[in-house]
C-alpha cells in the first residue's frame, strides 16, 4: 500500500493499492460511514423515454460513496454503499459497489483516523514479502522479487544449449542452471516462498529435476504466458500470490500467539488483560503487544477505544511493537480467550492485583 497524500486535519488519505495483501488491510481500515472515492463504472441508460428502447452502457466515473460494507473478493476489494456524488445521469443516494484492484487509487475520508488504522497503513507500506518469482519458458527464465510497490526485476537467464540438440539435454542443462540460481537467491534475499510459473509443462519438467526437498516445499506453481517484465506482472496478479501473502500473515500472527501461550504456560515473560498489559506498558516492559480486531471493535462500540489507544501509545513510546491480530483464525480466537489483549515482556515485573 502506498500513501499518496495525507490530510488528517480534513480526515482524508489518498492511497494506492500495490499488492493483493492491501485488500485485507483496507477491509479492516474502511469503516461503515466512511466516504470512499475512486474511479469506477456505473451502468447508465441512454435513449428515449421508453425503457424498452433504452440502451445500457457502462460509464467510467469517479464516485464518492458512503460505505455500508466491504468484502474481499477474488478480483479485489468490493466497497458498497450509497452514492454521495452529484452527476447528471446518476442519482445521489442510489446504491453502488466500487471494485478496487491492484493499482487502484482511492480516497478515504473519516471523521477521525484511529491510531491502529494509521499503524496498519504504515505496516503495509513497510512490510516486504519474501517471495521470489520465476517466469519460465523453454529456453528463457526471468527472476524477480515481490515488493510492496510492484516488483524488483533481478535477472533474465537464457539456455546455452542449442534447440537442435536433444530435448532432454536442453532441459537438464538449463533447468540445473535455474535451480542453482534459485538456491543462490534464497539465502541472499531471505526467501520464504518461490512462485514458479510457465506456459505448458515447463514448470513441471523443472520440478522433476529438483532433488532438494527443502526447496521443493517452498515452491508454488502457477501459469503465465511468457517471461520478462510482462510475465512477472501477470504472475503478480494471480491468486497464488494472494494466497501466499495470506498464509505468510497467518504464520506470523500464529507464531506471536504461540510465543504468548508458551511464556504464560511456564509463568515466564508474558501477561494478558488490559489491566496488566497497561501496568507493564507504564513500566516500559512490553516488547510485543497483541490486540485482536474483536477487542478493538468491542471497545469502539463501548466508546472505550481511548483506553486501547493510550496502551498502544505507551508501548510504542518505549520502543515496543504493536500487533493487531485477526480474529478469523484459530490463533486469534485463542487470544480472544485470553481477553483479546496480551503482551510479551522484556523482563519480569510484579503486578498490582
Amino acid at each position: 500500500m502506498k500513501t499518496i497524500k495525507s490530510s488528517l486535519k480534513n480526515g482524508e488519505m489518498v492511497i494506492g493499492i500495490t499488492t493483493a495483501e492491501d485488500f485485507w488491510y483496507l477491509s479492516h481500515i474502511i469503516d461503515k460511514g466512511d466516504i470512499v472515492r475512486s474511479r469506477t463504472f456505473r451502468k447508465i441508460k441512454i435513449g428515449g423515454s421508453d425503457e424498452r428502447s433504452q440502451d445500457v452502457i457502462k460509464k467510467p466515473v469517479v464516485l464518492d460513496i458512503i460505505v455500508e460494507k466491504t468484502e474481499v473478493a477474488e478480483n479485489g476489494l468490493r466497497v458498497s454503499g450509497k452514492i454521495n456524488s452529484d452527476f447528471e445521469d446518476i442519482r445521489k443516494g442510489s446504491f453502488h459497489t466500487i471494485t478496487l484492484e491492484i493499482n487502484s487509487v482511492l480516497t478515504i475520508t473519516k471523521p477521525k483516523w484511529l491510531k491502529f488504522q494509521l499503524d496498519k497503513i504504515k505496516e503495509s507500506s513497510l512490510r516486504q514479502p519474501n517471495i521470489l518469482i520465476v517466469a519460465l519458458e523453454r529456453d528463457n527464465a526471468s527472476f524477480a522479487l515481490l515488493k510492496n510497490h510492484g516488483f524488483e526485476f533481478l535477472a533474465d537467464m537464457h539456455g546455452e544449449v542449442s534447440k537442435k540438440l536433444m530435448k532432454e539435454n536442453v532441459k537438464e542443462n538449463f533447468y540445473e542452471n535455474i535451480i542453482k540460481q534459485i538456491k543462490e537467491y534464497v539465502p541472499r534475499y531471505n526467501i520464504q516462498h518461490v512462485i514458479l510459473a510457465s506456459p505448458a509443462f515447463w514448470k513441471d519438467d523443472l520440478l522433476k529435476e529438483l532433488k532438494d526437498k527443502e526447496l521443493s516445499k517452498m515452491i508454488t506453481t502457477a501459469t503465465c504466458h511468457g517471461t520478462g517484465k510482462n510475465g512477472i506482472n501477470e504472475i503478480i496478479n494471480r491468486d497464488e500470490i494472494k494466497n501466499l501473502l495470506k498464509q505468510e500473515r497467518l504464520y506470523q500472527e500464529t507464531r506471536l500467539v504461540e510465543d504468548i501461550l508458551k511464556e504464560l504456560g511456564r509463568d515466564g515473560l508474558a501477561t494478558y488483560s488490559l489491566k496488566y498489559a497497561r501496568q507493564a506498558a507504564l513500566a516500559g516492559a512490553v516488547k510485543e503487544l497483541l490486540i485482536t480486531e474483536t477487542i478493538i471493535q468491542k471497545f469502539r462500540g463501548e466508546n472505550r477505544y481511548n483506553e486501547l489507544d493510550e496502551l498502544m501509545s505507551l508501548v510504542e513510546n518505549s520502543s515496543g511493537n504493536v500487533h493487531v491480530i485477526s480474529s478469523e483464525h484459530d490463533a486469534g480466537k485463542q487470544l480472544n480467550g485470553l481477553s483479546g489483549i496480551a503482551a510479551i515482556l522484556r523482563y519480569k515485573i510484579y503486578f498490582q492485583i
